[in-house]
């Protein structure tokens, strides 16, 4: 199985008619899970809805279905103009009902040692009554990756009422890692923390992914292009 993440600025009227876009199993072969919504800043502060772009997360039973998705589906047609990078999933932590995510030990190993860019996919079924502390928990932690320098490009997602996400695309496993579970900032972990004393959600997942074929623009530039280029120095990641 693959995942793909399409990101694009459609306007304000053209917007609505892709959030109901629900394409499913049935009418479109090969897919096994999809979600368009909402998208908007990752940053401290509260939410910061990006007015006029969608996403579209979609997980695919192989290549084949995502590029026959690309060739001819109506909504493909509608993101084609922003930005898609397919992801192989490598390690999964928590679950995500819709989304049977199978993990690969030996590919998650070969992107640690070569320490490459790492996408990064969090899913969550928000439970309405530990809202407001996951969105303190959520600020704080989002802050602290905003001004990490190995973020490349970052989103945050909603599905209101419950469906939160994000997306975070990083130079490293080792870079990412820090940010996560590193001395420097603590702000990760206390959500973590936070999180398994009392869940947030209902239903929730990380994913770590390798990107690879990537295709368009993200605000004017080549996101994964820019992951690849001269990482900078980071302690190696945990096994």
């Amino acid at each position: 199985m693959i995942l793909s993440v399409h990101i694009a600025d459609l306007g304000a009227r053209s917007l609505p008619g892709v959030l109901r876009a629900r394409p499913g199993p049935a009418d479109t072969p090969g897919l096994r899970y999809a979600r368009t919504t909402f998208t908007g800043a990752v940053a401290a502060g509260p939410p910061r809805l990006r007015p006029g772009r969608a996403a579209l997360i979609a997980a695919w039973e192989d290549e084949t279905a995502l590029d026959r998705f690309l060739a001819s589906g109506p909504l493909a047609r509608q993101l084609a103009g922003g930005w898609l990078v397919r992801l192989r999933p490598v390690r999964v932590a928590g679950a995500w009902g819709p989304l049977p995510v199978r993990t690969d030990p030996a590919a998650d190993a070969a992107l640690t040692e070569e320490d490459g860019p790492v996408a990064v996919l969090t899913l969550g079924q928000l439970r309405l009554r530990r809202a407001l502390p996951f969105l303190r928990a959520s600020s704080a932690a989002s802050g602290r990756a905003a001004d990490d320098p190995a973020l490349v490009a970052s989103l945050a997602m909603a599905r209101p009422p419950r469906t939160v996400g994000t997306f975070s695309l990083w130079r490293s496993v080792s870079a990412m890692w820090q940010y996560a579970y590193g001395a420097a900032g603590p702000q990760h972990r206390n959500a973590v923390r936070e999180h398994q004393a009392d869940p947030f959600h209902h239903e929730a997942a990380f994913l770590r992914c390798r990107p690879y074929g990537a295709r368009g623009l993200l605000d004017g530039r080549v996101p994964l292009s820019a992951a690849s280029a001269t990482p900078p120095h980071a302690p190696r990641a945990r096994p």
